[in-house]
């Protein structure tokens, strides 16, 4: 189905700087969430019709209700996106228009970038829809405002169209989900239903329950630095204790060689000299034992290695950051087979796979609310080159829309 202000909606989002900041300590992370969410989204969630429409300034989110119209419908169900993107210029976002796309490149704006299939190979299933590009300057933010404005459609269809029966439905609209600490606040309580779904997948199809267990190891490296000309059984560099740390962990564990449901542990950063230096891991897997065996090995090493000095000489911080959601939402699968019928019904094929990454359903699955993850359309997020198929994004909203009215 078409959705008339479905494109206008979107454009009027991601033209709006909404980046998050990993290094503010205020929840949320920026201003610019809170100007989002407070002057375009409260507003217009008022506008078309939804109730208790209140932001929470002790979490960054803003929730509302589209109420019941059938109060036999047995679930009450939830729809989360967030409002941040992630950590590439966001400013002055002029989004390209790409009707009945040809299949060939498209010249991103005069930036000299160009998207074309010949690097990036998802663009041919695309021929003949609509594409919304960046102009090559700045990234799009389709992650996650393709979310929010499918479900801001999908409720203003719903609101327009009483003949439509559902039960209640709540939907959230929170900050931070790129920096990995949207989530940690969320009111499960405030919000009050029975299972959620994040709109905040890829390509069309997308239906998530699975994800990596996730934790960071932060290594300090305490080194002792002398002149290097005399440094001889003296000088002991932190920077080579960092590189001797690295070199133990196995080689075919890190990301660039792993895919599917293999996990890794990842060096994000490093940086120091001589006498310092610090280094960050992620650590990554589907599998709670791998998971902790994961993390015991890069204990493990740091043990050895203050054993040999004799003195600590690698300090060590392991914090978990989520866990894989498929624990809660396989013990009912109820809202991934409504899921899978509404997408059935609108001859979607349901793709369902392990998330290599999290999403804020991750948490919000382990405080009470089962939420898998839907698609919302976009593709080769984060960057340049990220682009959405408007025909996805209605087919998102649809989706919505059969979920909610499902009935058995």
């Amino acid at each position: 189905m078409t959705y008339p202000n479905l494109l206008n909606r979107f454009l009027v989002y991601v033209k709006e700087n909404t980046r998050s900041n990993p290094a503010s300590q205020t929840t949320p992370s920026s201003q610019n969430q809170v100007d989002f969410a407070l002057n375009i989204l409260k507003p217009e969630m008022e506008r078309i019709g939804l109730t208790d429409v209140h932001y929470i300034e002790e979490n960054g989110f803003l929730i509302g209700t589209l109420p019941a119209n059938d109060p036999s419908f047995p679930y009450k169900i939830g729809f989360i996106s967030h409002m941040d993107t992630a950590d590439f210029n966001a400013e002055g976002v002029n989004p390209q228009i790409i009707e009945d796309y040809d299949g060939g490149h498209i010249e991103l704006g005069t930036s000299g970038y160009v998207l074309s299939p010949d690097d990036f190979s998802n663009l041919n299933k695309y021929q003949g829809q609509t594409l919304i590009t960046t102009d090559g300057t700045t990234l799009l933010g389709a992650d996650d405002k393709a979310g929010i404005a499918e479900i801001m459609t999908a409720m203003e269809y719903l609101i327009a169209h009483p003949e439509i029966k559902h039960g209640e439905i709540r939907v959230g609209f929170g900050p931070d989900e790129e920096i990995g600490v949207g989530a940690d606040k969320f009111d499960a309580a405030d919000f009050n239903v029975d299972f959620a779904y994040t709109v905040d997948g890829g390509p069309l199809g997308e239906l998530q329950y699975e994800t990596f267990n996730a934790a960071v190891a932060e290594l300090t490296f305490f080194g002792r630095n002398v002149h290097p000309g005399t440094a001889k059984d003296q000088m002991i560099s932190a920077l080579q204790l960092a590189i001797d740390f690295h070199n133990q962990l196995p080689e075919k564990d890190r990301a660039e060689h792993t895919e599917g449901r293999e996990g890794f542990i990842h060096l994000m950063d490093l940086s120091g000299n001589v006498e310092e230096a610090k280094a960050t891991y992620i650590i990554r897997d589907f599998d709670d034992d791998d998971f902790d065996d994961r993390k015991m090995l890069v204990d493990r090493i740091a043990d050895h290695m203050n054993v040999f000095f004799g003195m600590e000489r690698v300090g060590l911080e392991i914090e978990d950051q989520y866990y894989n959601m498929k624990r809660i939402i396989v013990r009912d699968m109820t809202p991934i087979e409504l899921a899978k019928k509404a997408m059935e019904k609108l001859d979607i094929t349901p793709i369902i796979e392990p998330i290599r990454g999290g999403t804020d359903g991750s948490k919000i699955s382990f405080m009470g609310i089962p939420t898998p993850n839907l698609f919302a359309g976009g593709e080769n997020m984060h960057g340049r080159f990220e682009y959405v198929s408007l025909q996805t994004m209605e087919k998102a909203v649809d989706t919505i829309i059969g979920i909610v009215s499902h009935k058995d």
